[in-house]
């Protein structure tokens, strides 16, 4: 039941400049309104014991090892690290059925400025964040990286990936390469369509080694049919224009079709705080700001 009322539009041809419009606005998120809602989600508020070096001007003197400095006959201090530093992998699952889109933007257009959001919500809380796209022509794997200008240029990779074509088939997540991926414990979010399906191989070992979760984009007509009796809309998982008569057998189909993908969504991301589905008509930030006071309210950190 995958339906579009129009041909997806060009993707945007220039996504550095995209990204460098939201940026602001996820600064302004973070020191505003998060204030440390993101941090404290995922990181242990502890800190520990890292390694002994040189105290230089302006050190904190209460970390000065003063057996270390004894013995050597020169100032040393103790370096802490925090407990648990985050590394964000975003795993963008690319297919054709993304390209549906009954508004100004479709699925694909939608997540793929979600997934820059969140990146750039690494970048600035000084995380490491990495990709993988995948896609029904291959795989695209960026290894996490830390700071501004290496996280965006990263993001702009990804968001200029081209989109899938409609004889495409479904891509192929390389599932044992993401369970060596990033170090454990870090944030895996997995970004996609969330067809009906079984769940995938080594999912349970994922979500031991990971604090896993799930971003899904939906259109509004996904979530309910036109009232309309009849309309024309074009499909591009089939590339052509098909005719629905909102017939009750058609919109019958529909509701087993939303209860069989949302019961596939849940059962991947059981914890209702690790999955978040937003509309395309509705603001991405605004959605991930709720999503991470949501969390930060229940204390989870998995």
């Amino acid at each position: 039941m995958l339906i579009e009322n129009r041909k997806s539009k060009v993707e945007n041809p220039n996504p550095l400049a995209l990204l460098r419009q939201l940026e602001w606005r996820v600064r302004h998120a973070v020191e505003n309104v998060l204030s440390g809602e993101y941090r404290s989600t995922f990181r242990g508020r502890g800190m520990e014991f890292d390694q002994v070096v040189k105290y230089e001007f302006g050190d904190d003197v209460r970390d000065i090892d003063w057996n270390v400095t004894a013995r050597l006959g020169e100032a040393y201090r103790k370096k802490f690290v925090e407990e648990r530093e985050v590394t964000l992998l975003l795993v963008l699952e690319d297919s054709p059925s993304l390209l549906f889109g009954s508004g100004a933007q479709s699925k694909r257009e939608a997540l793929l400025e979600l997934a820059g959001l969140v990146m750039l919500l690494g970048a600035v809380n000084r995380d490491r964040v990495g990709f993988v796209h995948a896609a029904p022509g291959g795989n695209l794997v960026r290894e996490p990286v830390r700071g501004r200008g290496a996280i965006l240029h990263a993001a702009a990779t990804l968001l200029s990936r081209p989109a899938p074509a409609p004889t495409d088939g479904p891509a192929q997540i390389p599932w044992r390469f993401l369970a060596r991926a990033a170090p454990k414990h870090s944030v895996f979010l997995w970004l996609g369509d969330f067809p009906p399906r079984p769940e995938p191989e080594g999912w349970t070992v994922l979500q031991r080694r990971y604090q896993t979760m799930g971003f899904r984009v939906d259109d509004p007509w996904e979530r309910t049919l036109p009232t309309q009796e009849s309309f024309a809309a074009y499909d591009p998982t089939a590339g052509r224009l098909v005719t629905l008569e909102g017939s009750a057998a058609e919109r019958a189909a529909h509701a087993t079709w939303v209860a069989q993908r949302e019961a596939a969504f849940q059962a991947l991301f059981p914890n209702r705080l690790s999955r978040l589905e937003v509309g395309t008509d509705q603001n991405r930030l605004d959605a991930l700001v709720k999503f991470f006071h949501a969390r930060m309210r229940a204390g989870v950190r998995s």
